[in-house]
């Protein structure tokens, strides 16, 4: 009789995962669309631009380019970006263009 009862539980603890498992994926939904996902909205500045920025704003401030560094950019219009740089914990907005000519050096 001892048999008896571990054979009852075994079913009804398979039973119990197979629902569980059934339950949880029908949480999961499927990731959006690549054009409704926000880093598609935003483009960036190309690398070798903001490096220039960076060493615009090191050349503008006398800091060595090695406390340079580029933090966040976007593109303004079809052929300007702007890139935020922190110099040695002071924020700095640069704007270039996409020939790679610094417009403007502006603290933040």
């Amino acid at each position: 009789m001892s048999t008896r009862p571990h054979a009852v539980r075994r079913p009804i603890s398979v039973v119990a995962v197979g629902s569980l498992a059934a339950i949880l994926s029908a949480c999961v939904s499927a990731p959006p669309a690549p054009e409704q996902m926000s880093r598609t909205k935003v483009e960036t500045a190309p690398a070798d631009l903001q490096l220039l920025c960076s060493d615009a704003v090191a050349k503008a401030s006398g800091i060595d380019t090695t406390k340079i560094l580029p933090v966040s950019s976007s593109k303004l219009d079809s052929n300007t970006y702007q890139v935020e740089v922190d110099a040695s914990g002071k924020k700095t907005s640069c704007l270039v263009d996409a020939e790679g000519n610094v417009k403007s050096i502006q603290p933040v």
